[in-house]
Protein backbone atom coordinates (compact mmCIF):
# COMPACT_ATOMS: atom_id res chain seq x y z
CA UNK A 1 0.00 0.00 0.00
CA UNK A 2 1.13 3.43 -0.95
CA UNK A 3 1.31 5.77 1.91
CA UNK A 4 0.31 9.75 1.69
CA UNK A 5 1.58 11.64 4.40
CA UNK A 6 -0.40 14.95 5.04
CA UNK A 7 1.51 17.39 7.33
CA UNK A 8 -1.32 18.93 8.85
CA UNK A 9 -2.30 21.75 12.01
CA UNK A 10 -4.91 22.58 14.04
CA UNK A 11 -4.65 26.41 13.40
CA UNK A 12 -4.52 25.77 10.06
CA UNK A 13 -7.06 27.58 8.15
CA UNK A 14 -5.74 26.21 5.07
CA UNK A 15 -5.54 22.75 6.32
CA UNK A 16 -9.15 22.70 7.34
CA UNK A 17 -9.63 23.62 3.65
CA UNK A 18 -7.67 20.85 2.81
CA UNK A 19 -10.07 18.48 4.45
CA UNK A 20 -12.60 17.40 2.01
CA UNK A 21 -9.50 16.67 -0.51
CA UNK A 22 -7.93 14.47 2.30
CA UNK A 23 -11.04 12.56 2.58
CA UNK A 24 -11.66 12.10 -1.07
CA UNK A 25 -7.92 10.75 -1.57
CA UNK A 26 -8.60 8.27 1.12
CA UNK A 27 -11.58 7.35 -0.39
CA UNK A 28 -10.70 7.34 -4.53
CA UNK A 29 -7.24 5.87 -4.38
CA UNK A 30 -5.10 2.73 -3.36
CA UNK A 31 -3.46 4.96 -0.52
CA UNK A 32 -3.02 4.71 2.94
CA UNK A 33 -3.39 7.78 4.08
CA UNK A 34 -1.01 9.09 7.61
CA UNK A 35 -2.17 12.60 9.39
CA UNK A 36 1.36 14.22 10.65
CA UNK A 37 -0.11 16.56 12.96
CA UNK A 38 2.34 19.16 13.56
CA UNK A 39 2.15 22.70 15.61
CA UNK A 40 1.89 25.80 13.71
CA UNK A 41 4.48 28.01 12.87
CA UNK A 42 3.10 30.36 15.48
CA UNK A 43 4.70 28.16 18.10
CA UNK A 44 7.02 25.79 15.76
CA UNK A 45 9.05 29.38 14.29
CA UNK A 46 7.15 32.29 14.91
CA UNK A 47 10.02 34.37 13.41
CA UNK A 48 8.70 32.81 9.97
CA UNK A 49 5.46 34.82 9.94
CA UNK A 50 4.51 36.47 12.86
CA UNK A 51 6.67 39.55 12.90
CA UNK A 52 5.78 43.32 12.08
CA UNK A 53 7.51 43.10 8.72
CA UNK A 54 5.07 39.99 8.15
CA UNK A 55 2.28 41.97 8.18
CA UNK A 56 1.13 42.05 4.74
CA UNK A 57 1.84 37.78 4.89
CA UNK A 58 -0.87 38.05 8.17
CA UNK A 59 -3.41 40.19 6.34
CA UNK A 60 -3.48 38.52 3.16
CA UNK A 61 -4.05 34.71 4.88
CA UNK A 62 -6.69 36.34 6.48
CA UNK A 63 -8.41 37.64 3.84
CA UNK A 64 -7.51 34.55 1.16
CA UNK A 65 -8.66 32.05 3.28
CA UNK A 66 -11.89 33.03 3.86
CA UNK A 67 -12.25 33.63 -0.30
CA UNK A 68 -11.12 30.71 -0.75
CA UNK A 69 -13.62 28.87 1.86
CA UNK A 70 -16.44 30.83 -0.11
CA UNK A 71 -15.06 29.08 -3.31
CA UNK A 72 -15.05 25.77 -2.33
CA UNK A 73 -18.43 26.66 -0.67
CA UNK A 74 -17.41 25.51 3.17
CA UNK A 75 -18.52 27.23 6.28
CA UNK A 76 -15.77 29.55 7.89
CA UNK A 77 -15.26 31.95 10.52
CA UNK A 78 -12.30 32.42 12.14
CA UNK A 79 -11.80 30.57 15.62
CA UNK A 80 -13.29 31.65 18.59
CA UNK A 81 -11.77 30.76 20.33
CA UNK A 82 -8.39 30.75 18.15
CA UNK A 83 -6.16 27.83 18.78
CA UNK A 84 -3.20 30.02 19.49
CA UNK A 85 -3.42 32.47 21.94
CA UNK A 86 -1.61 35.15 20.88
CA UNK A 87 -2.27 38.86 20.46
CA UNK A 88 -2.03 39.44 16.85
CA UNK A 89 -1.35 43.14 16.62
CA UNK A 90 1.44 42.62 18.96
CA UNK A 91 2.78 39.46 17.10
CA UNK A 92 3.21 38.08 20.63
CA UNK A 93 2.73 34.42 21.40
CA UNK A 94 1.45 33.33 25.18
CA UNK A 95 3.82 31.41 26.63
CA UNK A 96 0.93 29.21 27.60
CA UNK A 97 -0.97 27.17 25.02
CA UNK A 98 -4.50 25.23 26.33
CA UNK A 99 -5.45 24.47 23.12
CA UNK A 100 -2.83 23.30 20.43
CA UNK A 101 -0.94 21.08 22.43
CA UNK A 102 -4.16 19.26 23.44
CA UNK A 103 -5.77 19.40 20.13
CA UNK A 104 -2.38 18.08 18.70
CA UNK A 105 -2.06 15.08 21.19
CA UNK A 106 -5.55 14.03 20.29
CA UNK A 107 -4.74 14.36 15.94
CA UNK A 108 -1.57 11.75 16.84
CA UNK A 109 -4.12 9.51 18.87
CA UNK A 110 -6.73 9.41 16.36
CA UNK A 111 -4.12 8.74 13.72
CA UNK A 112 -3.26 5.89 15.51
CA UNK A 113 -6.54 4.81 16.38
CA UNK A 114 -6.86 4.58 12.87
CA UNK A 115 -9.41 7.31 12.10
CA UNK A 116 -6.72 10.37 11.44
CA UNK A 117 -8.64 11.61 7.92
CA UNK A 118 -11.88 11.91 9.73
CA UNK A 119 -11.25 13.12 13.07
CA UNK A 120 -9.33 16.42 11.51
CA UNK A 121 -11.90 16.92 9.52
CA UNK A 122 -14.99 16.47 11.83
CA UNK A 123 -12.80 18.65 14.56
CA UNK A 124 -11.46 21.61 12.12
CA UNK A 125 -15.15 22.17 10.98
CA UNK A 126 -16.01 22.79 14.28
CA UNK A 127 -12.98 24.86 14.63
CA UNK A 128 -13.02 26.82 11.25
CA UNK A 129 -16.90 26.11 10.88
CA UNK A 130 -18.30 29.02 12.71
CA UNK A 131 -18.77 26.91 16.11
CA UNK A 132 -18.38 29.04 19.02
CA UNK A 133 -16.97 28.05 22.13
CA UNK A 134 -15.85 24.74 19.86
CA UNK A 135 -13.62 23.58 23.13
CA UNK A 136 -16.74 23.64 25.45
CA UNK A 137 -19.95 21.54 25.90
CA UNK A 138 -20.22 18.35 23.91
CA UNK A 139 -18.95 19.49 20.70
CA UNK A 140 -15.79 17.94 20.35
CA UNK A 141 -17.51 14.48 22.07
CA UNK A 142 -19.96 14.77 19.02
CA UNK A 143 -17.06 15.45 16.39
CA UNK A 144 -14.81 12.46 17.84
CA UNK A 145 -18.14 10.49 18.02
CA UNK A 146 -18.81 10.89 14.61
CA UNK A 147 -15.54 10.53 12.73
CA UNK A 148 -16.04 7.14 15.06
CA UNK A 149 -13.88 7.82 18.01
CA UNK A 150 -14.70 8.08 22.31
CA UNK A 151 -13.13 11.42 23.44
CA UNK A 152 -13.24 9.97 26.70
CA UNK A 153 -10.93 7.19 25.97
CA UNK A 154 -8.97 9.26 23.76
CA UNK A 155 -8.16 11.91 26.49
CA UNK A 156 -7.34 9.39 28.91
CA UNK A 157 -4.59 8.06 26.56
CA UNK A 158 -2.57 11.41 25.86
CA UNK A 159 -3.41 12.30 30.02
CA UNK A 160 0.72 11.39 29.98
CA UNK A 161 1.62 13.17 26.42
CA UNK A 162 5.13 12.48 26.52
CA UNK A 163 5.10 9.93 23.45
CA UNK A 164 2.39 12.00 21.60
CA UNK A 165 4.79 14.84 21.84
CA UNK A 166 7.30 12.84 20.56
CA UNK A 167 5.58 11.99 17.77
CA UNK A 168 4.76 15.87 16.74
CA UNK A 169 8.34 16.40 17.23
CA UNK A 170 8.74 13.66 14.75
CA UNK A 171 6.53 14.57 12.64
CA UNK A 172 7.80 18.18 12.37
CA UNK A 173 11.22 16.78 11.44
CA UNK A 174 9.87 14.75 8.37
CA UNK A 175 8.03 17.85 7.18
CA UNK A 176 11.32 19.22 6.99
CA UNK A 177 13.40 16.26 5.37
CA UNK A 178 10.61 16.02 2.86
CA UNK A 179 12.31 19.47 1.77
CA UNK A 180 9.07 21.82 3.11
CA UNK A 181 7.46 23.93 6.62
CA UNK A 182 4.53 24.62 5.60
CA UNK A 183 0.88 23.09 6.06
CA UNK A 184 -1.04 21.34 4.22
CA UNK A 185 2.00 19.33 2.91
CA UNK A 186 1.46 16.18 1.13
CA UNK A 187 4.16 13.80 0.92
CA UNK A 188 3.96 10.51 -1.57
CA UNK A 189 7.06 8.78 -2.32
CA UNK A 190 9.08 11.69 -1.64
CA UNK A 191 7.50 14.32 -3.36
CA UNK A 192 5.76 17.26 -1.84
CA UNK A 193 2.92 18.73 -2.53
CA UNK A 194 2.50 22.12 -0.26
CA UNK A 195 -1.35 23.61 -0.23
CA UNK A 196 -4.92 23.12 -0.48
CA UNK A 197 -4.74 24.27 -3.81
CA UNK A 198 -2.12 21.33 -5.04
CA UNK A 199 -4.56 18.47 -4.08
CA UNK A 200 -5.27 17.98 -7.98
CA UNK A 201 -1.88 18.18 -8.76
CA UNK A 202 -1.37 15.29 -6.34
CA UNK A 203 -5.01 13.76 -7.79
CA UNK A 204 -2.98 13.90 -10.99
CA UNK A 205 0.53 12.39 -9.59
CA UNK A 206 -1.40 9.45 -7.99
CA UNK A 207 -3.44 8.82 -11.10
CA UNK A 208 0.51 8.70 -12.89
CA UNK A 209 1.42 5.75 -10.11
CA UNK A 210 -1.24 4.06 -11.16
CA UNK A 211 -3.21 3.95 -7.95
CA UNK A 212 -6.68 4.92 -8.63
CA UNK A 213 -9.24 2.60 -7.72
Amino acid sequence: MTDVDVFWSFRSPYSYLATPGILEIRDNYKVRVNMRVVLPIAVRNPDILFTPENLNKVKYILLDWERRAEFLGMPHAWPSPDPIVMDIEKFSVAQDQPYIYWLSCLGVEAQRRGCGPDFVAQVSKLIFGGCRNWHQGEHLSNAASKAGLDLREMEDAIRDDASHRREIDDNQQMLADAGHWGVPTFVVDGEPFFGQDRIDTLKWRLGQMGLKK
